[in-house]
């Protein structure tokens, strides 16, 4: 159990102890509602292919025990005596960072995601040298400056992950201008129609891109346009479907976390295109020189983003009515989700249900 000085109060979770990546009932400890802190009651928490990796210590960097959970979302029930924005009863969320230096130029500039002593929700080490623990529990104590408030019209369930997979498509899509409504008409290509896919899809028909879906299942074809309502369907292993859409593109976001070749993926943009990374393969993607000198195209990376930036997003998704399309779990069935989410049997992201009935340990 933890034993950092100041944490004293008593939390319900769910942890994985071993790189068996079992997730089992866990009682730890959070520290106390500092000045600057809010407490929250969590209701939701959305569970990201981030965890998946964390339990199974994938990327060799998980500090066991580990609590996932960066898409959370609850009802505020105790704020610090300097917090202003925030009161007992608001509807909130946060996402993947709860930390960061507030000194550098990238915290002035609001992308705390990019400070270097940024501070991950879970997996990560506090202000107080304590490793951090995530939503797969009863309640969390969050920074005031950490923290995002959730639109009366956003279901807290289905709003959940647009803390982690929205922002991730939301950030790269503003900085290259594909949200910009003088833009309308643009097209936008989405790589891969899983939890961040189907929320770039969403996001691009809000703005008014002409959106098409590249997927290496023709299953998809149907939920990409009934469901999503996408423009287009591409069948990336079909070679003539590929060949009819070169050129035709003015972005593409590459949401697919499989080591796969962007040469083909890049042939479809215009001149001046750009390809924006948003998953981490483990394994280095293959970059052919050709398709990229020829078209002078770009290929940028982007992560999660910064608070003022997440705050934008929810706010423009309550204003268009944009939540994830969720399938709820309970919390007695976490390690089947993630076996189903290992392989990608989920549409199109899982959100456990922590503060329901049926939340027991």
């Amino acid at each position: 159990m933890e034993v950092t000085p100041n944490h004293t109060q008593t939390v319900s979770g769910w942890a994985a102890t071993d790189e068996s990546g079992k997730v089992a009932p866990f009682i730890f400890k959070r520290r106390e509602n500092g000045v600057d802190d809010v407490t929250i009651k969590v209701e939701y928490c959305g569970m990201c292919h981030t965890d998946l990796h964390f339990v199974n210590n994938d990327w060799g960097i998980t500090m066991y025990p580990v609590v996932p959970g960066h898409e959370i979302t609850g009802v505020v029930t105790k704020v610090g005596t300097n917090v202003s924005t925030f009161k007992a009863g608001d509807r909130v969320g946060v996402g993947c960072i709860s930390g960061s230096c507030l000194d550098c130029e990238h915290c002035a500039r609001s992308e705390e995601n990019y400070c270097d002593k940024v501070t991950l929700t879970y997996n990560g080490v506090f202000w107080d040298g304590s490793v951090t623990y995530g939503g797969y529990s009863g309640m969390f104590v969050a920074n005031k400056r950490f923290l995002v408030r959730i639109p009366d019209s956003l279901p807290l369930d289905a709003a959940a992950p647009l803390l982690c997979a929205g922002i991730t498509v939301y950030s790269p899509m503003k900085q290259h201008g594909m949200l910009d409504q003088r833009g309308a008409g643009r097209r936008l290509g989405v790589v891969g129609l899983g939890g961040l896919g189907h929320v770039a899809v969403k996001f691009g028909k809000a703005f008014g891109l002409r959106v098409t879906v590249i997927s290496t299942s023709p299953a998809k074809e149907r939920e990409a346009r009934e469901n999503l309502m996408a423009d287009d369907f591409v069948l990336s292993t079909d070679q003539k479907q590929m060949q009819a859409m070169a050129r035709s593109l003015d972005y593409v976001i590459d949401t697919v976390s499989a080591s796969h070749s962007l040469g083909p993926i890049l042939e479809l943009l215009k001149v001046n295109g750009k390809l924006v990374l948003v998953a981490a393969p483990d394994k280095p993607v293959e970059l052919p020189s050709f398709p990229l000198i020829f078209g002078k195209r770009t290929v940028s990376g982007s992560m999660t983003g910064g608070m003022k930036e997440t705050q934008e997003m929810m706010d423009l998704c309550g204003e268009h009515g944009i939540t994830c399309d969720i399938e709820l779990v309970f919390t007695d069935r976490i390690n089947d989700a993630l076996a189903r989410l290992a392989r990608n049997d989920v549409r199109y992201r899982f959100v456990l249900d922590i503060g329901g009935s049926n939340a027991r340990l």
